[in-house]
C-alpha cells in the first residue's frame, strides 16, 4: 500500500490555523490529481486543498468544523488503491445512462431540471457558510433555490427555506424563532479589526456631494468604444480611483499610516477596494493604481471582484494596501461614516446617485445627479484641513474630469 499524506498548506503570512469547512470526497472515493478534496477557511480566504495524486482517499484525519494548522495531517490517499476504484465508478454508469432515454419525449426534460440540484451541484457551489448551516440543519438542499450568482444558494435561502419563505413564499409557522450559528473566521476577524480600528484610531468623517453630470455625460459619449477597444465598460470606480490617486499625492498624509511613534509616508498607491461577499467583507487591493490606465483599473477591479466572489482570493491580494475605497452606494446606501481599515489612515466612501434639486451658479435651479461622499479619517496623522482638501480635491476632478486626464 501507497499512502499519499493530504497536508494543510502554507496559509500566507500571519496565518498560522483554519478552519475545516467542507470536504468534497469520502473515505473510498476515487481521486484524480488535482481533484478538490476539502476546502479550507482562514480568517481572510478561503483555502481549496486538491490531491497530489491518483488514489482512493483512504482516510480522513480531521472532521469539519474542526481547527487545523499549518503542516496538519488532514487524511490519506491510497495510491495502490486507483485500479480498485474505477470498476466502482464505472459500474454506476450503466445504471445511470438508461435514465435519459426513458423519457418519452424532450418535452419532459425541462421537468428533469431539478435534478442536477439534487446532485448537490447547488449547494457544493455556494459558500462555506450556506452548505454548513444546510447540514447542521439537516436540510435536503435538492428542490431549493438559490438568489445568488448564477444560481448559487446563499445562507439567507437557507435560512428562508427553514422558516418556511423559500423563493417568497407566504411564511408558514415552522421551525425556531432564532438560530444560533458559529461564527466564521473571517466574520470573527472583521469584528475584531472593525474593533480594533475604533478602539485605536481617532476616527472622524467629513462629507461633501459630487455632480455626477460631466462623469455620466463623458461615460456615455465614450463608453462604446471604450468597450470596443478595452473588451470592458468603464464604470465610475476608475474615475474615483484616479481622483483620490491625484488627491493623495497632493495631501500625502492621507495616504500614510502610524507605527508606534512614526509616520510611514507611502510613495506607492495601492487602493483597497471594498467588497461585500457571502462570506463577509473583503479589501482586495488594486497594486500601483497611480500607474494603471483607466481601462487597467477596471479589468483589474473587475478581476479581484470575481476572486472574491468566488473565494479565489489569496494573502498577496488582500495585503498591502495604502489606502482604502467603498462603494455603499451599490447597495443604496444614501450616506454612512466608514471606518477604517487599519493600519491604513483613510477611507473613501461613495453612496448612491439621486436627482436632487441644485442652486446653480447663475441662480436657476436644476435637478442634477447628486452624490454624497465620506472620507473617514485619522485625526491622530490627518488634521481636519488635510481631510477637507482631500475630499474637495475628489469633488473637484469628478465634476471636471477632463482634469484627470490633463492631471491638473
Amino acid at each position: 500500500m501507497s499512502l499519499s499524506k493530504i497536508e494543510v498548506p502554507s496559509l500566507g503570512e500571519s496565518v498560522s490555523e483554519a478552519t475545516v469547512a467542507k470536504w468534497f470526497k469520502k473515505p473510498g472515493e476515487a481521486v484524480a490529481k488535482d481533484d478538490l478534496l476539502v476546502e479550507l477557511e482562514t480568517d481572510k480566504v478561503t483555502l481549496e486543498v486538491n490531491a497530489l495524486a491518483n488514489g482512493v482517499l483512504k482516510e480522513i484525519k480531521v472532521q469539519e468544523g474542526d481547527t487545523v494548522e499549518v503542516g496538519a495531517l488532514l487524511g490519506y490517499i491510497d495510491e495502490s488503491g486507483k485500479a480498485a476504484a474505477k470498476p466502482a465508478a464505472n459500474d454506476t454508469k450503466p445504471e445511470a445512462a438508461p435514465q435519459p432515454k426513458a423519457a418519452p419525449a424532450p418535452a419532459q426534460k425541462p421537468a428533469a431540471q431539478p435534478a442536477p440540484a439534487a446532485s448537490g451541484s447547488a449547494i457544493d457551489r455556494s459558500g462555506p457558510a450556506a452548505r454548513k448551516l444546510a447540514e447542521e440543519k439537516g436540510m435536503d438542499t435538492s428542490g431549493m433555490q438559490g438568489s445568488g450568482k448564477d444560481g448559487r444558494i446563499t445562507k439567507g435561502d437557507v435560512l428562508a427555506a427553514g422558516s418556511g419563505q423559500q423563493a417568497g413564499a407566504a411564511q408558514v409557522d415552522s421551525g425556531p424563532r432564532e438560530e444560533r450559528v458559529k461564527m466564521t473566521k473571517l466574520r470573527q476577524t472583521i469584528a475584531r479589526r472593525l474593533k480594533e480600528s475604533q478602539n485605536t484610531a481617532a476616527i472622524l468623517t467629513t462629507f461633501n456631494e459630487v455632480d455626477m453630470t460631466g462623469v455620466m455625460e463623458l461615460r456615455k459619449k465614450i463608453q462604446d468604444d471604450f468597450v470596443k477597444k478595452h473588451g470592458i465598460k468603464i464604470g465610475f470606480m476608475s474615475f474615483f480611483t484616479k481622483a483620490a490617486v491625484a488627491a493623495l499625492k497632493e495631501i500625502p498624509a492621507v495616504n500614510a499610516e502610524i507605527d508606534g511613534d512614526t509616520l510611514i509616508y507611502k510613495n506607492h498607491y495601492d487602493i483597497g477596494m471594498a467588497v461585500g461577499t457571502e462570506q463577509g467583507l473583503v479589501v482586495p487591493v488594486v497594486r500601483d493604481a497611480d500607474r494603471l490606465s483607466f481601462a487597467g483599473i477596471e479589468k483589474e477591479i473587475a478581476s479581484l471582484a470575481k476572486k472574491a466572489r468566488d473565494g479565489k482570493l489569496t494573502m498577496k491580494d488582500l495585503t498591502g494596501g495604502t489606502f482604502s475605497i467603498t462603494n455603499g452606494g451599490i447597495y443604496g446606501s444614501m450616506l454612512s461614516t466608514p471606518i477604517i481599515n487599519p493600519p491604513q489612515s483613510g477611507i473613501l466612501g461613495l453612496h448612491n446617485i439621486v436627482q436632487r434639486a441644485v442652486v446653480m451658479p447663475d441662480g436657476s435651479i436644476q435637478a442634477r445627479p447628486m452624490m454624497y461622499v465620506a472620507l473617514s479619517y485619522d485625526h491622530r496623522i490627518i488634521d481636519g484641513k488635510e481631510a477637507v482638501t482631500f475630499l474637495v480635491r475628489v469633488k473637484q476632478y469628478m465634476e471636471d474630469p477632463q482634469r484627470l486626464l490633463l492631471e491638473v
